[in-house]
């Protein structure tokens, strides 16, 4: 058929060749088999194979070989925006525009190709099922399952592992990686000394029951279940909340209890109505809490929805929150769906004994607060433009499961109404108390200075009958509650309580209305000429206050105040159900992902390297066997973390050199050591850079919990990292520096080696004076001699690097250290390493002993001291 002159011109500005595969498939891949691919078919049409995009769909054949401005692809692909498609996103460029048109016009030419698999049947959405363990020859490098995995993937490709590490330098690497502190050389030695067959397994069990294990590992997972403290300018909180550190001490506590992950996660998600009133399990909730943000409740439900899928089930669903998930199998509608379990959701603080101030002190926590509040659609996202006609029910996406049951929960009344707790009763009757005996002796101190001062009296007299009518008050208002919330209820006794104290509690108000105006009368009286307008009006506003407190006092209606908030008496148990399934032995992703981030921080390589998306668009795992055998080890054993350390730390897999030179025969079949045929050296995150700054000079504090430290004191406190204050725009700098953890997102650190690292370190007042204090006290061990420079050469090297010094190391250090106290013995020579910062310890004043200090300095600085190998 003829072709226009235009048309002419577009086809002789193709480019010759148009391949199909290359040009033309990736470009429908990325842009329309959200709609027309395996997983859907709008108008019918599909268009991941050739043979489907010529069979076309419901408004028949989608291209005429030959005849691109006939074909129905291609007019729909340059339409007017309400009619073009793909209908969301940017057009397709002019590029690719006419690359389809040449291919078509050139009888659109492609090789049979299979159309792409059904997303359901994708690896990570089949659950996990036990591997047959590879059976191995060499069962002298065959310590545990592990090994025969990662051993069968290299014997198919030539790969031969390098030798294991010294037992010193495995000592220092799991002693890092488990408690996130180098081994002193006492330890060292007494590991190397241990030649039992059980001496590694003995000195992991001895590393995993310490303390310092759950703060290593809770940093690890505040990362991934992004921990922040409250965030906000001055004191106003505008993200997460006070108090938050509690779920903190909850994560470092549970590791350390070695209680199941699946039990975290149910207390993560809905520990208020897993155990509703144990307030030790509540703290977890602030998993929940952390979302919390001020200004737009959407927003803090679309970071629930995206990052607690992508923390427990490794999915980003929250490319559905506009539109059908684009690669996944997650409609539109399911997103909204699994919204609905958070909807109901809110946070709030419970006092604490002892503290009656929430803002000083309190127990922060989620709680279901409207059970009925309805789940809408968002019509493209925009939470303008809700779909109110169809509210939606709770459910998860069909491949997880779809709809679950859910069972409300019915809450204990200390849940509901916390002021009945004993501990509150007992506080605010205190407090009542004591509010008489200061008008008592407010009453005694006006009669003893000046008797005949009667205004000044009468006030005081006021005040103490509005003390011991409060005080009466609280007391009919404990006993009312306390038969008002009995189970069985007394109404006949609950009645007459509640009407005694309704009455008493009214006269308290009436009394306080008094006081308050005899106050502000006498404030008046007093105040200077140019206050009396504003004394005045507040004492108008009393009167006011005092009228309507007679008023009230006179009403038979109406019932008494509860001590503080009375929450409501039933959970929808939404987030408990949701909880249950994610941790379900059905589930095929939790244990995968939970997993893969712990082979991740332990190999510094994930085996899935999409940590958080383990759906279409990520990455394939590099050992699906291997990853399928621990999930079910994990979910065998309990969920138990420790175990999974225990195996991967025991492996000869972590056994193994982390370098094997440019001339091991491996280094050129697998450069990236996807294949685990050697250790990845890793560099130590900042907290364990700061940590062991501390600790190698013997002043790391460790004191465990409590609240978040300013990030300011970090340069002098010598607390563990992980105790800081971390939030968006309140961190500490050298923290910073060495890439702490994103308080947005964080499912694996970034690393960077950039010059201020090293500025950190040289001049940091933190590793200044704790090499100060580490050369003092190596001096004074070894003596402070020139003669002892060789053993506190050794002394210094094993402290602070885990290791001997070379020969050659040993003669430059030794001429270093001759020639730094030449220079500093010189007078009016200047003592750079006296310069910078300050610091809270003074440099010695012996030269030979501050070129100890400066050679100590530069240890800290040295590479292998902030590496894992």
């Amino acid at each position: 058929m003829p072709i226009s002159f235009s048309m002419a011109l577009l086809l002789c500005s193709v480019a010759p060749g148009v391949d199909y595969s290359r040009d033309i498939k990736p470009v429908l891949a990325r842009r329309c088999f959200a709609c027309h691919g395996p997983l859907k078919q709008k108008a019918g049409l599909r268009l991941d194979s050739s043979e489907l995009i010529r069979r076309g769909g419901d408004g028949g054949p989608s291209i005429e070989p030959g005849h691109a401005d006939e074909s129905l692809l291609v007019e729909r692909l340059a339409a007017p925006e309400d009619d073009r498609m793909p209908p969301e996103g940017a057009p397709l460029t002019s590029d690719e525009i006419r690359l389809i048109r040449g291919w078509i016009d050139g009888g659109a030419v492609a090789p049979a190709d299979t159309p792409q698999p059904d997303p359901r049947d994708h690896w990570s959405f089949r659950p996990p099922k036990r591997p047959e363990v590879p059976s191995r020859p060499d069962s002298n490098r065959i310590r545990n399952p592990i090994d025969a995995f990662l051993g069968s993937a290299r014997d198919g490709r030539g790969l031969q592992p390098v030798p294991p590490v010294e037992p010193g330098e495995w000592f220092r690497r799991v002693s890092l990686d488990l408690i996130g502190l180098a081994p002193r050389p006492e330890e060292i030695r007494a590991f190397e000394a241990d030649l039992s067959p059980d001496a590694y397994v003995t000195a992991v069990d001895r590393l995993l029951a310490s303390p310092r294990y759950g703060e290593r590992w809770g940093r690890h997972w505040m990362d991934i279940w992004r921990y922040s403290d409250w965030a906000g300018f001055g004191a106003e909180v505008r993200e997460s909340q006070p108090h938050i550190w509690r779920w903190r001490d909850w994560i470092v506590e549970s590791l350390n209890l070695d209680k199941g992950y699946d039990r975290m996660i149910v207390e993560m998600l809905a520990a208020d109505e897993a155990a509703p009133g144990d307030a030790d399990g509540l703290r977890a909730t602030g998993y929940l809490a952390r979302s919390w943000y001020k200004f737009n409740r959407n927003s803090w439900l679309q970071n629930t929805v995206e990052h607690s899928s992508k923390s427990f089930l490794g999915l980003t669903i929250a490319c559905a929150r506009c539109h059908d998930h684009k690669y996944d199998p997650i409609s539109q509608v399911e997103y909204y769906r699994y919204r609905a379990f958070f909807e109901p959701h809110d946070v709030r603080t419970d006092r604490l004994p002892g503290e009656p101030d929430i803002k000083k002190d309190g127990l922060v926590h989620a709680y279901d607060a409207r059970t009925d509040a309805p789940t809408y659609l968002f019509e493209r996202g925009d939470e303008k433009n809700p779909d109110k006609d169809h509210p939606l029910p709770p459910g998860l996406p069909a491949f997880l499961g779809g709809d679950i049951p859910i069972e409300p929960v019915h809450l204990p009344i200390t849940v509901t109404y916390p002021g009945l707790q004993p501990f509150a009763q007992a506080e605010v009757l205190a407090q009542a108390e004591s509010g008489v005996a200061t008008a008592r002796a407010a009453l005694d101190k006006a009669l003893l200075a000046n008797p005949r001062a009667e205004f000044e009296e009468n006030v005081a007299r006021i005040g103490l009958a509005a003390s011991l009518w409060n005080l009466e008050s609280v007391r009919a208002r404990i006993a009312a509650d306390r038969v008002n919330h009995a189970e069985p209820r007394d109404s006949k006794l609950g009645d007459i309580l509640a009407w005694e104290a309704r009455r008493i509690e009214r006269q308290a108000d009436l009394r306080k209305a008094e006081a308050t105006l005899a106050e502000l009368e006498q404030a008046e009286r007093a105040a200077k000429p140019s206050e009396k307008a504003k004394a005045g009006e507040s004492v108008v506003k009393a009167r006011e206050t005092l009228e309507s407190a007679k008023i009230a006092a006179a009403r038979t209606s109406g019932t008494y105040s509860p001590f503080g908030t009375v929450y409501p008496t039933i959970s929808t148990g939404r987030r408990l159900a949701l909880a249950r399934r994610i941790v379900g032995r059905e589930n095929p992703l939790a244990a995968r992902v939970a997993v893969n981030h712990i082979w991740l921080r332990h190999f510094g390589r994930a085996l899935v390297p999409t940590v958080f998306d383990f759906g279409l668009n990520g990455t394939p795992p590099s050992h699906p066997e291997l990853l399928d055998w621990l999930a079910t080890e994990f979910m065998d054993r309990g969920w138990s973390l420790k175990a999974i350390h225990r195996l991967i730390v025991t492996s000869d897999a972590y056994r193994m050199q982390s370098t094997g030179g440019p001339d091991h025969p491996s280094a050129a079949i697998d450069p990236g050591n996807a294949f685990y045929w050697r250790m990845n050296p890793r560099r130590m995150e900042s907290e364990a850079v700061r940590d062991n700054v501390l600790h190698v000079a013997g002043r790391l504090d460790f004191s465990m919990g409590g609240p978040d430290l300013e990030p300011a004191s970090g340069l002098t406190s010598r607390r563990r990292s992980l105790y800081f204050r971390h939030a968006a725009e309140k961190q500490m700098l050298f923290l910073s520096v060495f890439d702490a953890p994103n308080v947005n997102a964080c499912y694996r650190r970034d690393v960077s080696v950039v010059p201020q690292q090293a500025l950190a370190m040289a001049n940091s007042p933190l590793a200044l004076a704790n090499a100060r204090y580490l050369a003092r006290d190596l001096s004074r061990e070894v003596g402070e001699t020139p003669e002892a420079d060789g053993p506190f050469l050794d002394s210094a090297f094993d402290r602070v690097l885990g290791r001997s010094p070379s020969d050659q190391e040993r003669k430059v250090c030794r001429e270093y250290l001759a020639s730094q106290s030449e220079i500093l013995a010189e007078p009016e020579k200047p003592d750079a390493f006296q310069a910078g910062p300050a610091c809270e310890v003074a440099p010695s004043g012996d030269p030979h002993q501050r070129a100890r200090e400066s050679l100590i300095h530069v240890l800290i600085n040295h590479h292998d001291f902030v590496t894992i190998r």
